[in-house]
């Protein structure tokens, strides 16, 4: 009965000082900040891409432009050179 009594005395003691200790921060926060982090880094990159997709669709459109208006220029002059020689 007195080995009985004095683990019940020493289960409480221990109870009572793990109830008294501070709480661990978990460790989640950490893992929520760092996939925040990720996630802006992947959204910096998609942005750059993005850019850069629009920049060469830009560059690709201008050059199709000046390559139409040349063709064009070059028919012009090919349908007045028709028109001198009638």
């Amino acid at each position: 009965m007195n080995k009985l009594l004095a683990t019940l005395i020493a289960g409480v003691f221990s109870i009572g000082a793990f109830a008294q200790a501070p709480a661990a921060a978990p460790a989640t926060p950490v893992k929520a900040e760092a996939k925040a982090e990720a996630k802006d880094t992947k959204k910096d990159a998609k942005v750059e891409e993005k850019k850069e997709t629009r920049t060469e669709k830009k560059s690709e459109v201008k050059s199709q432009k000046k390559a139409d208006k040349a063709t064009h220029k070059s028919e012009k002059k090919e349908d007045k050179k028709d028109e001198v020689k009638k």
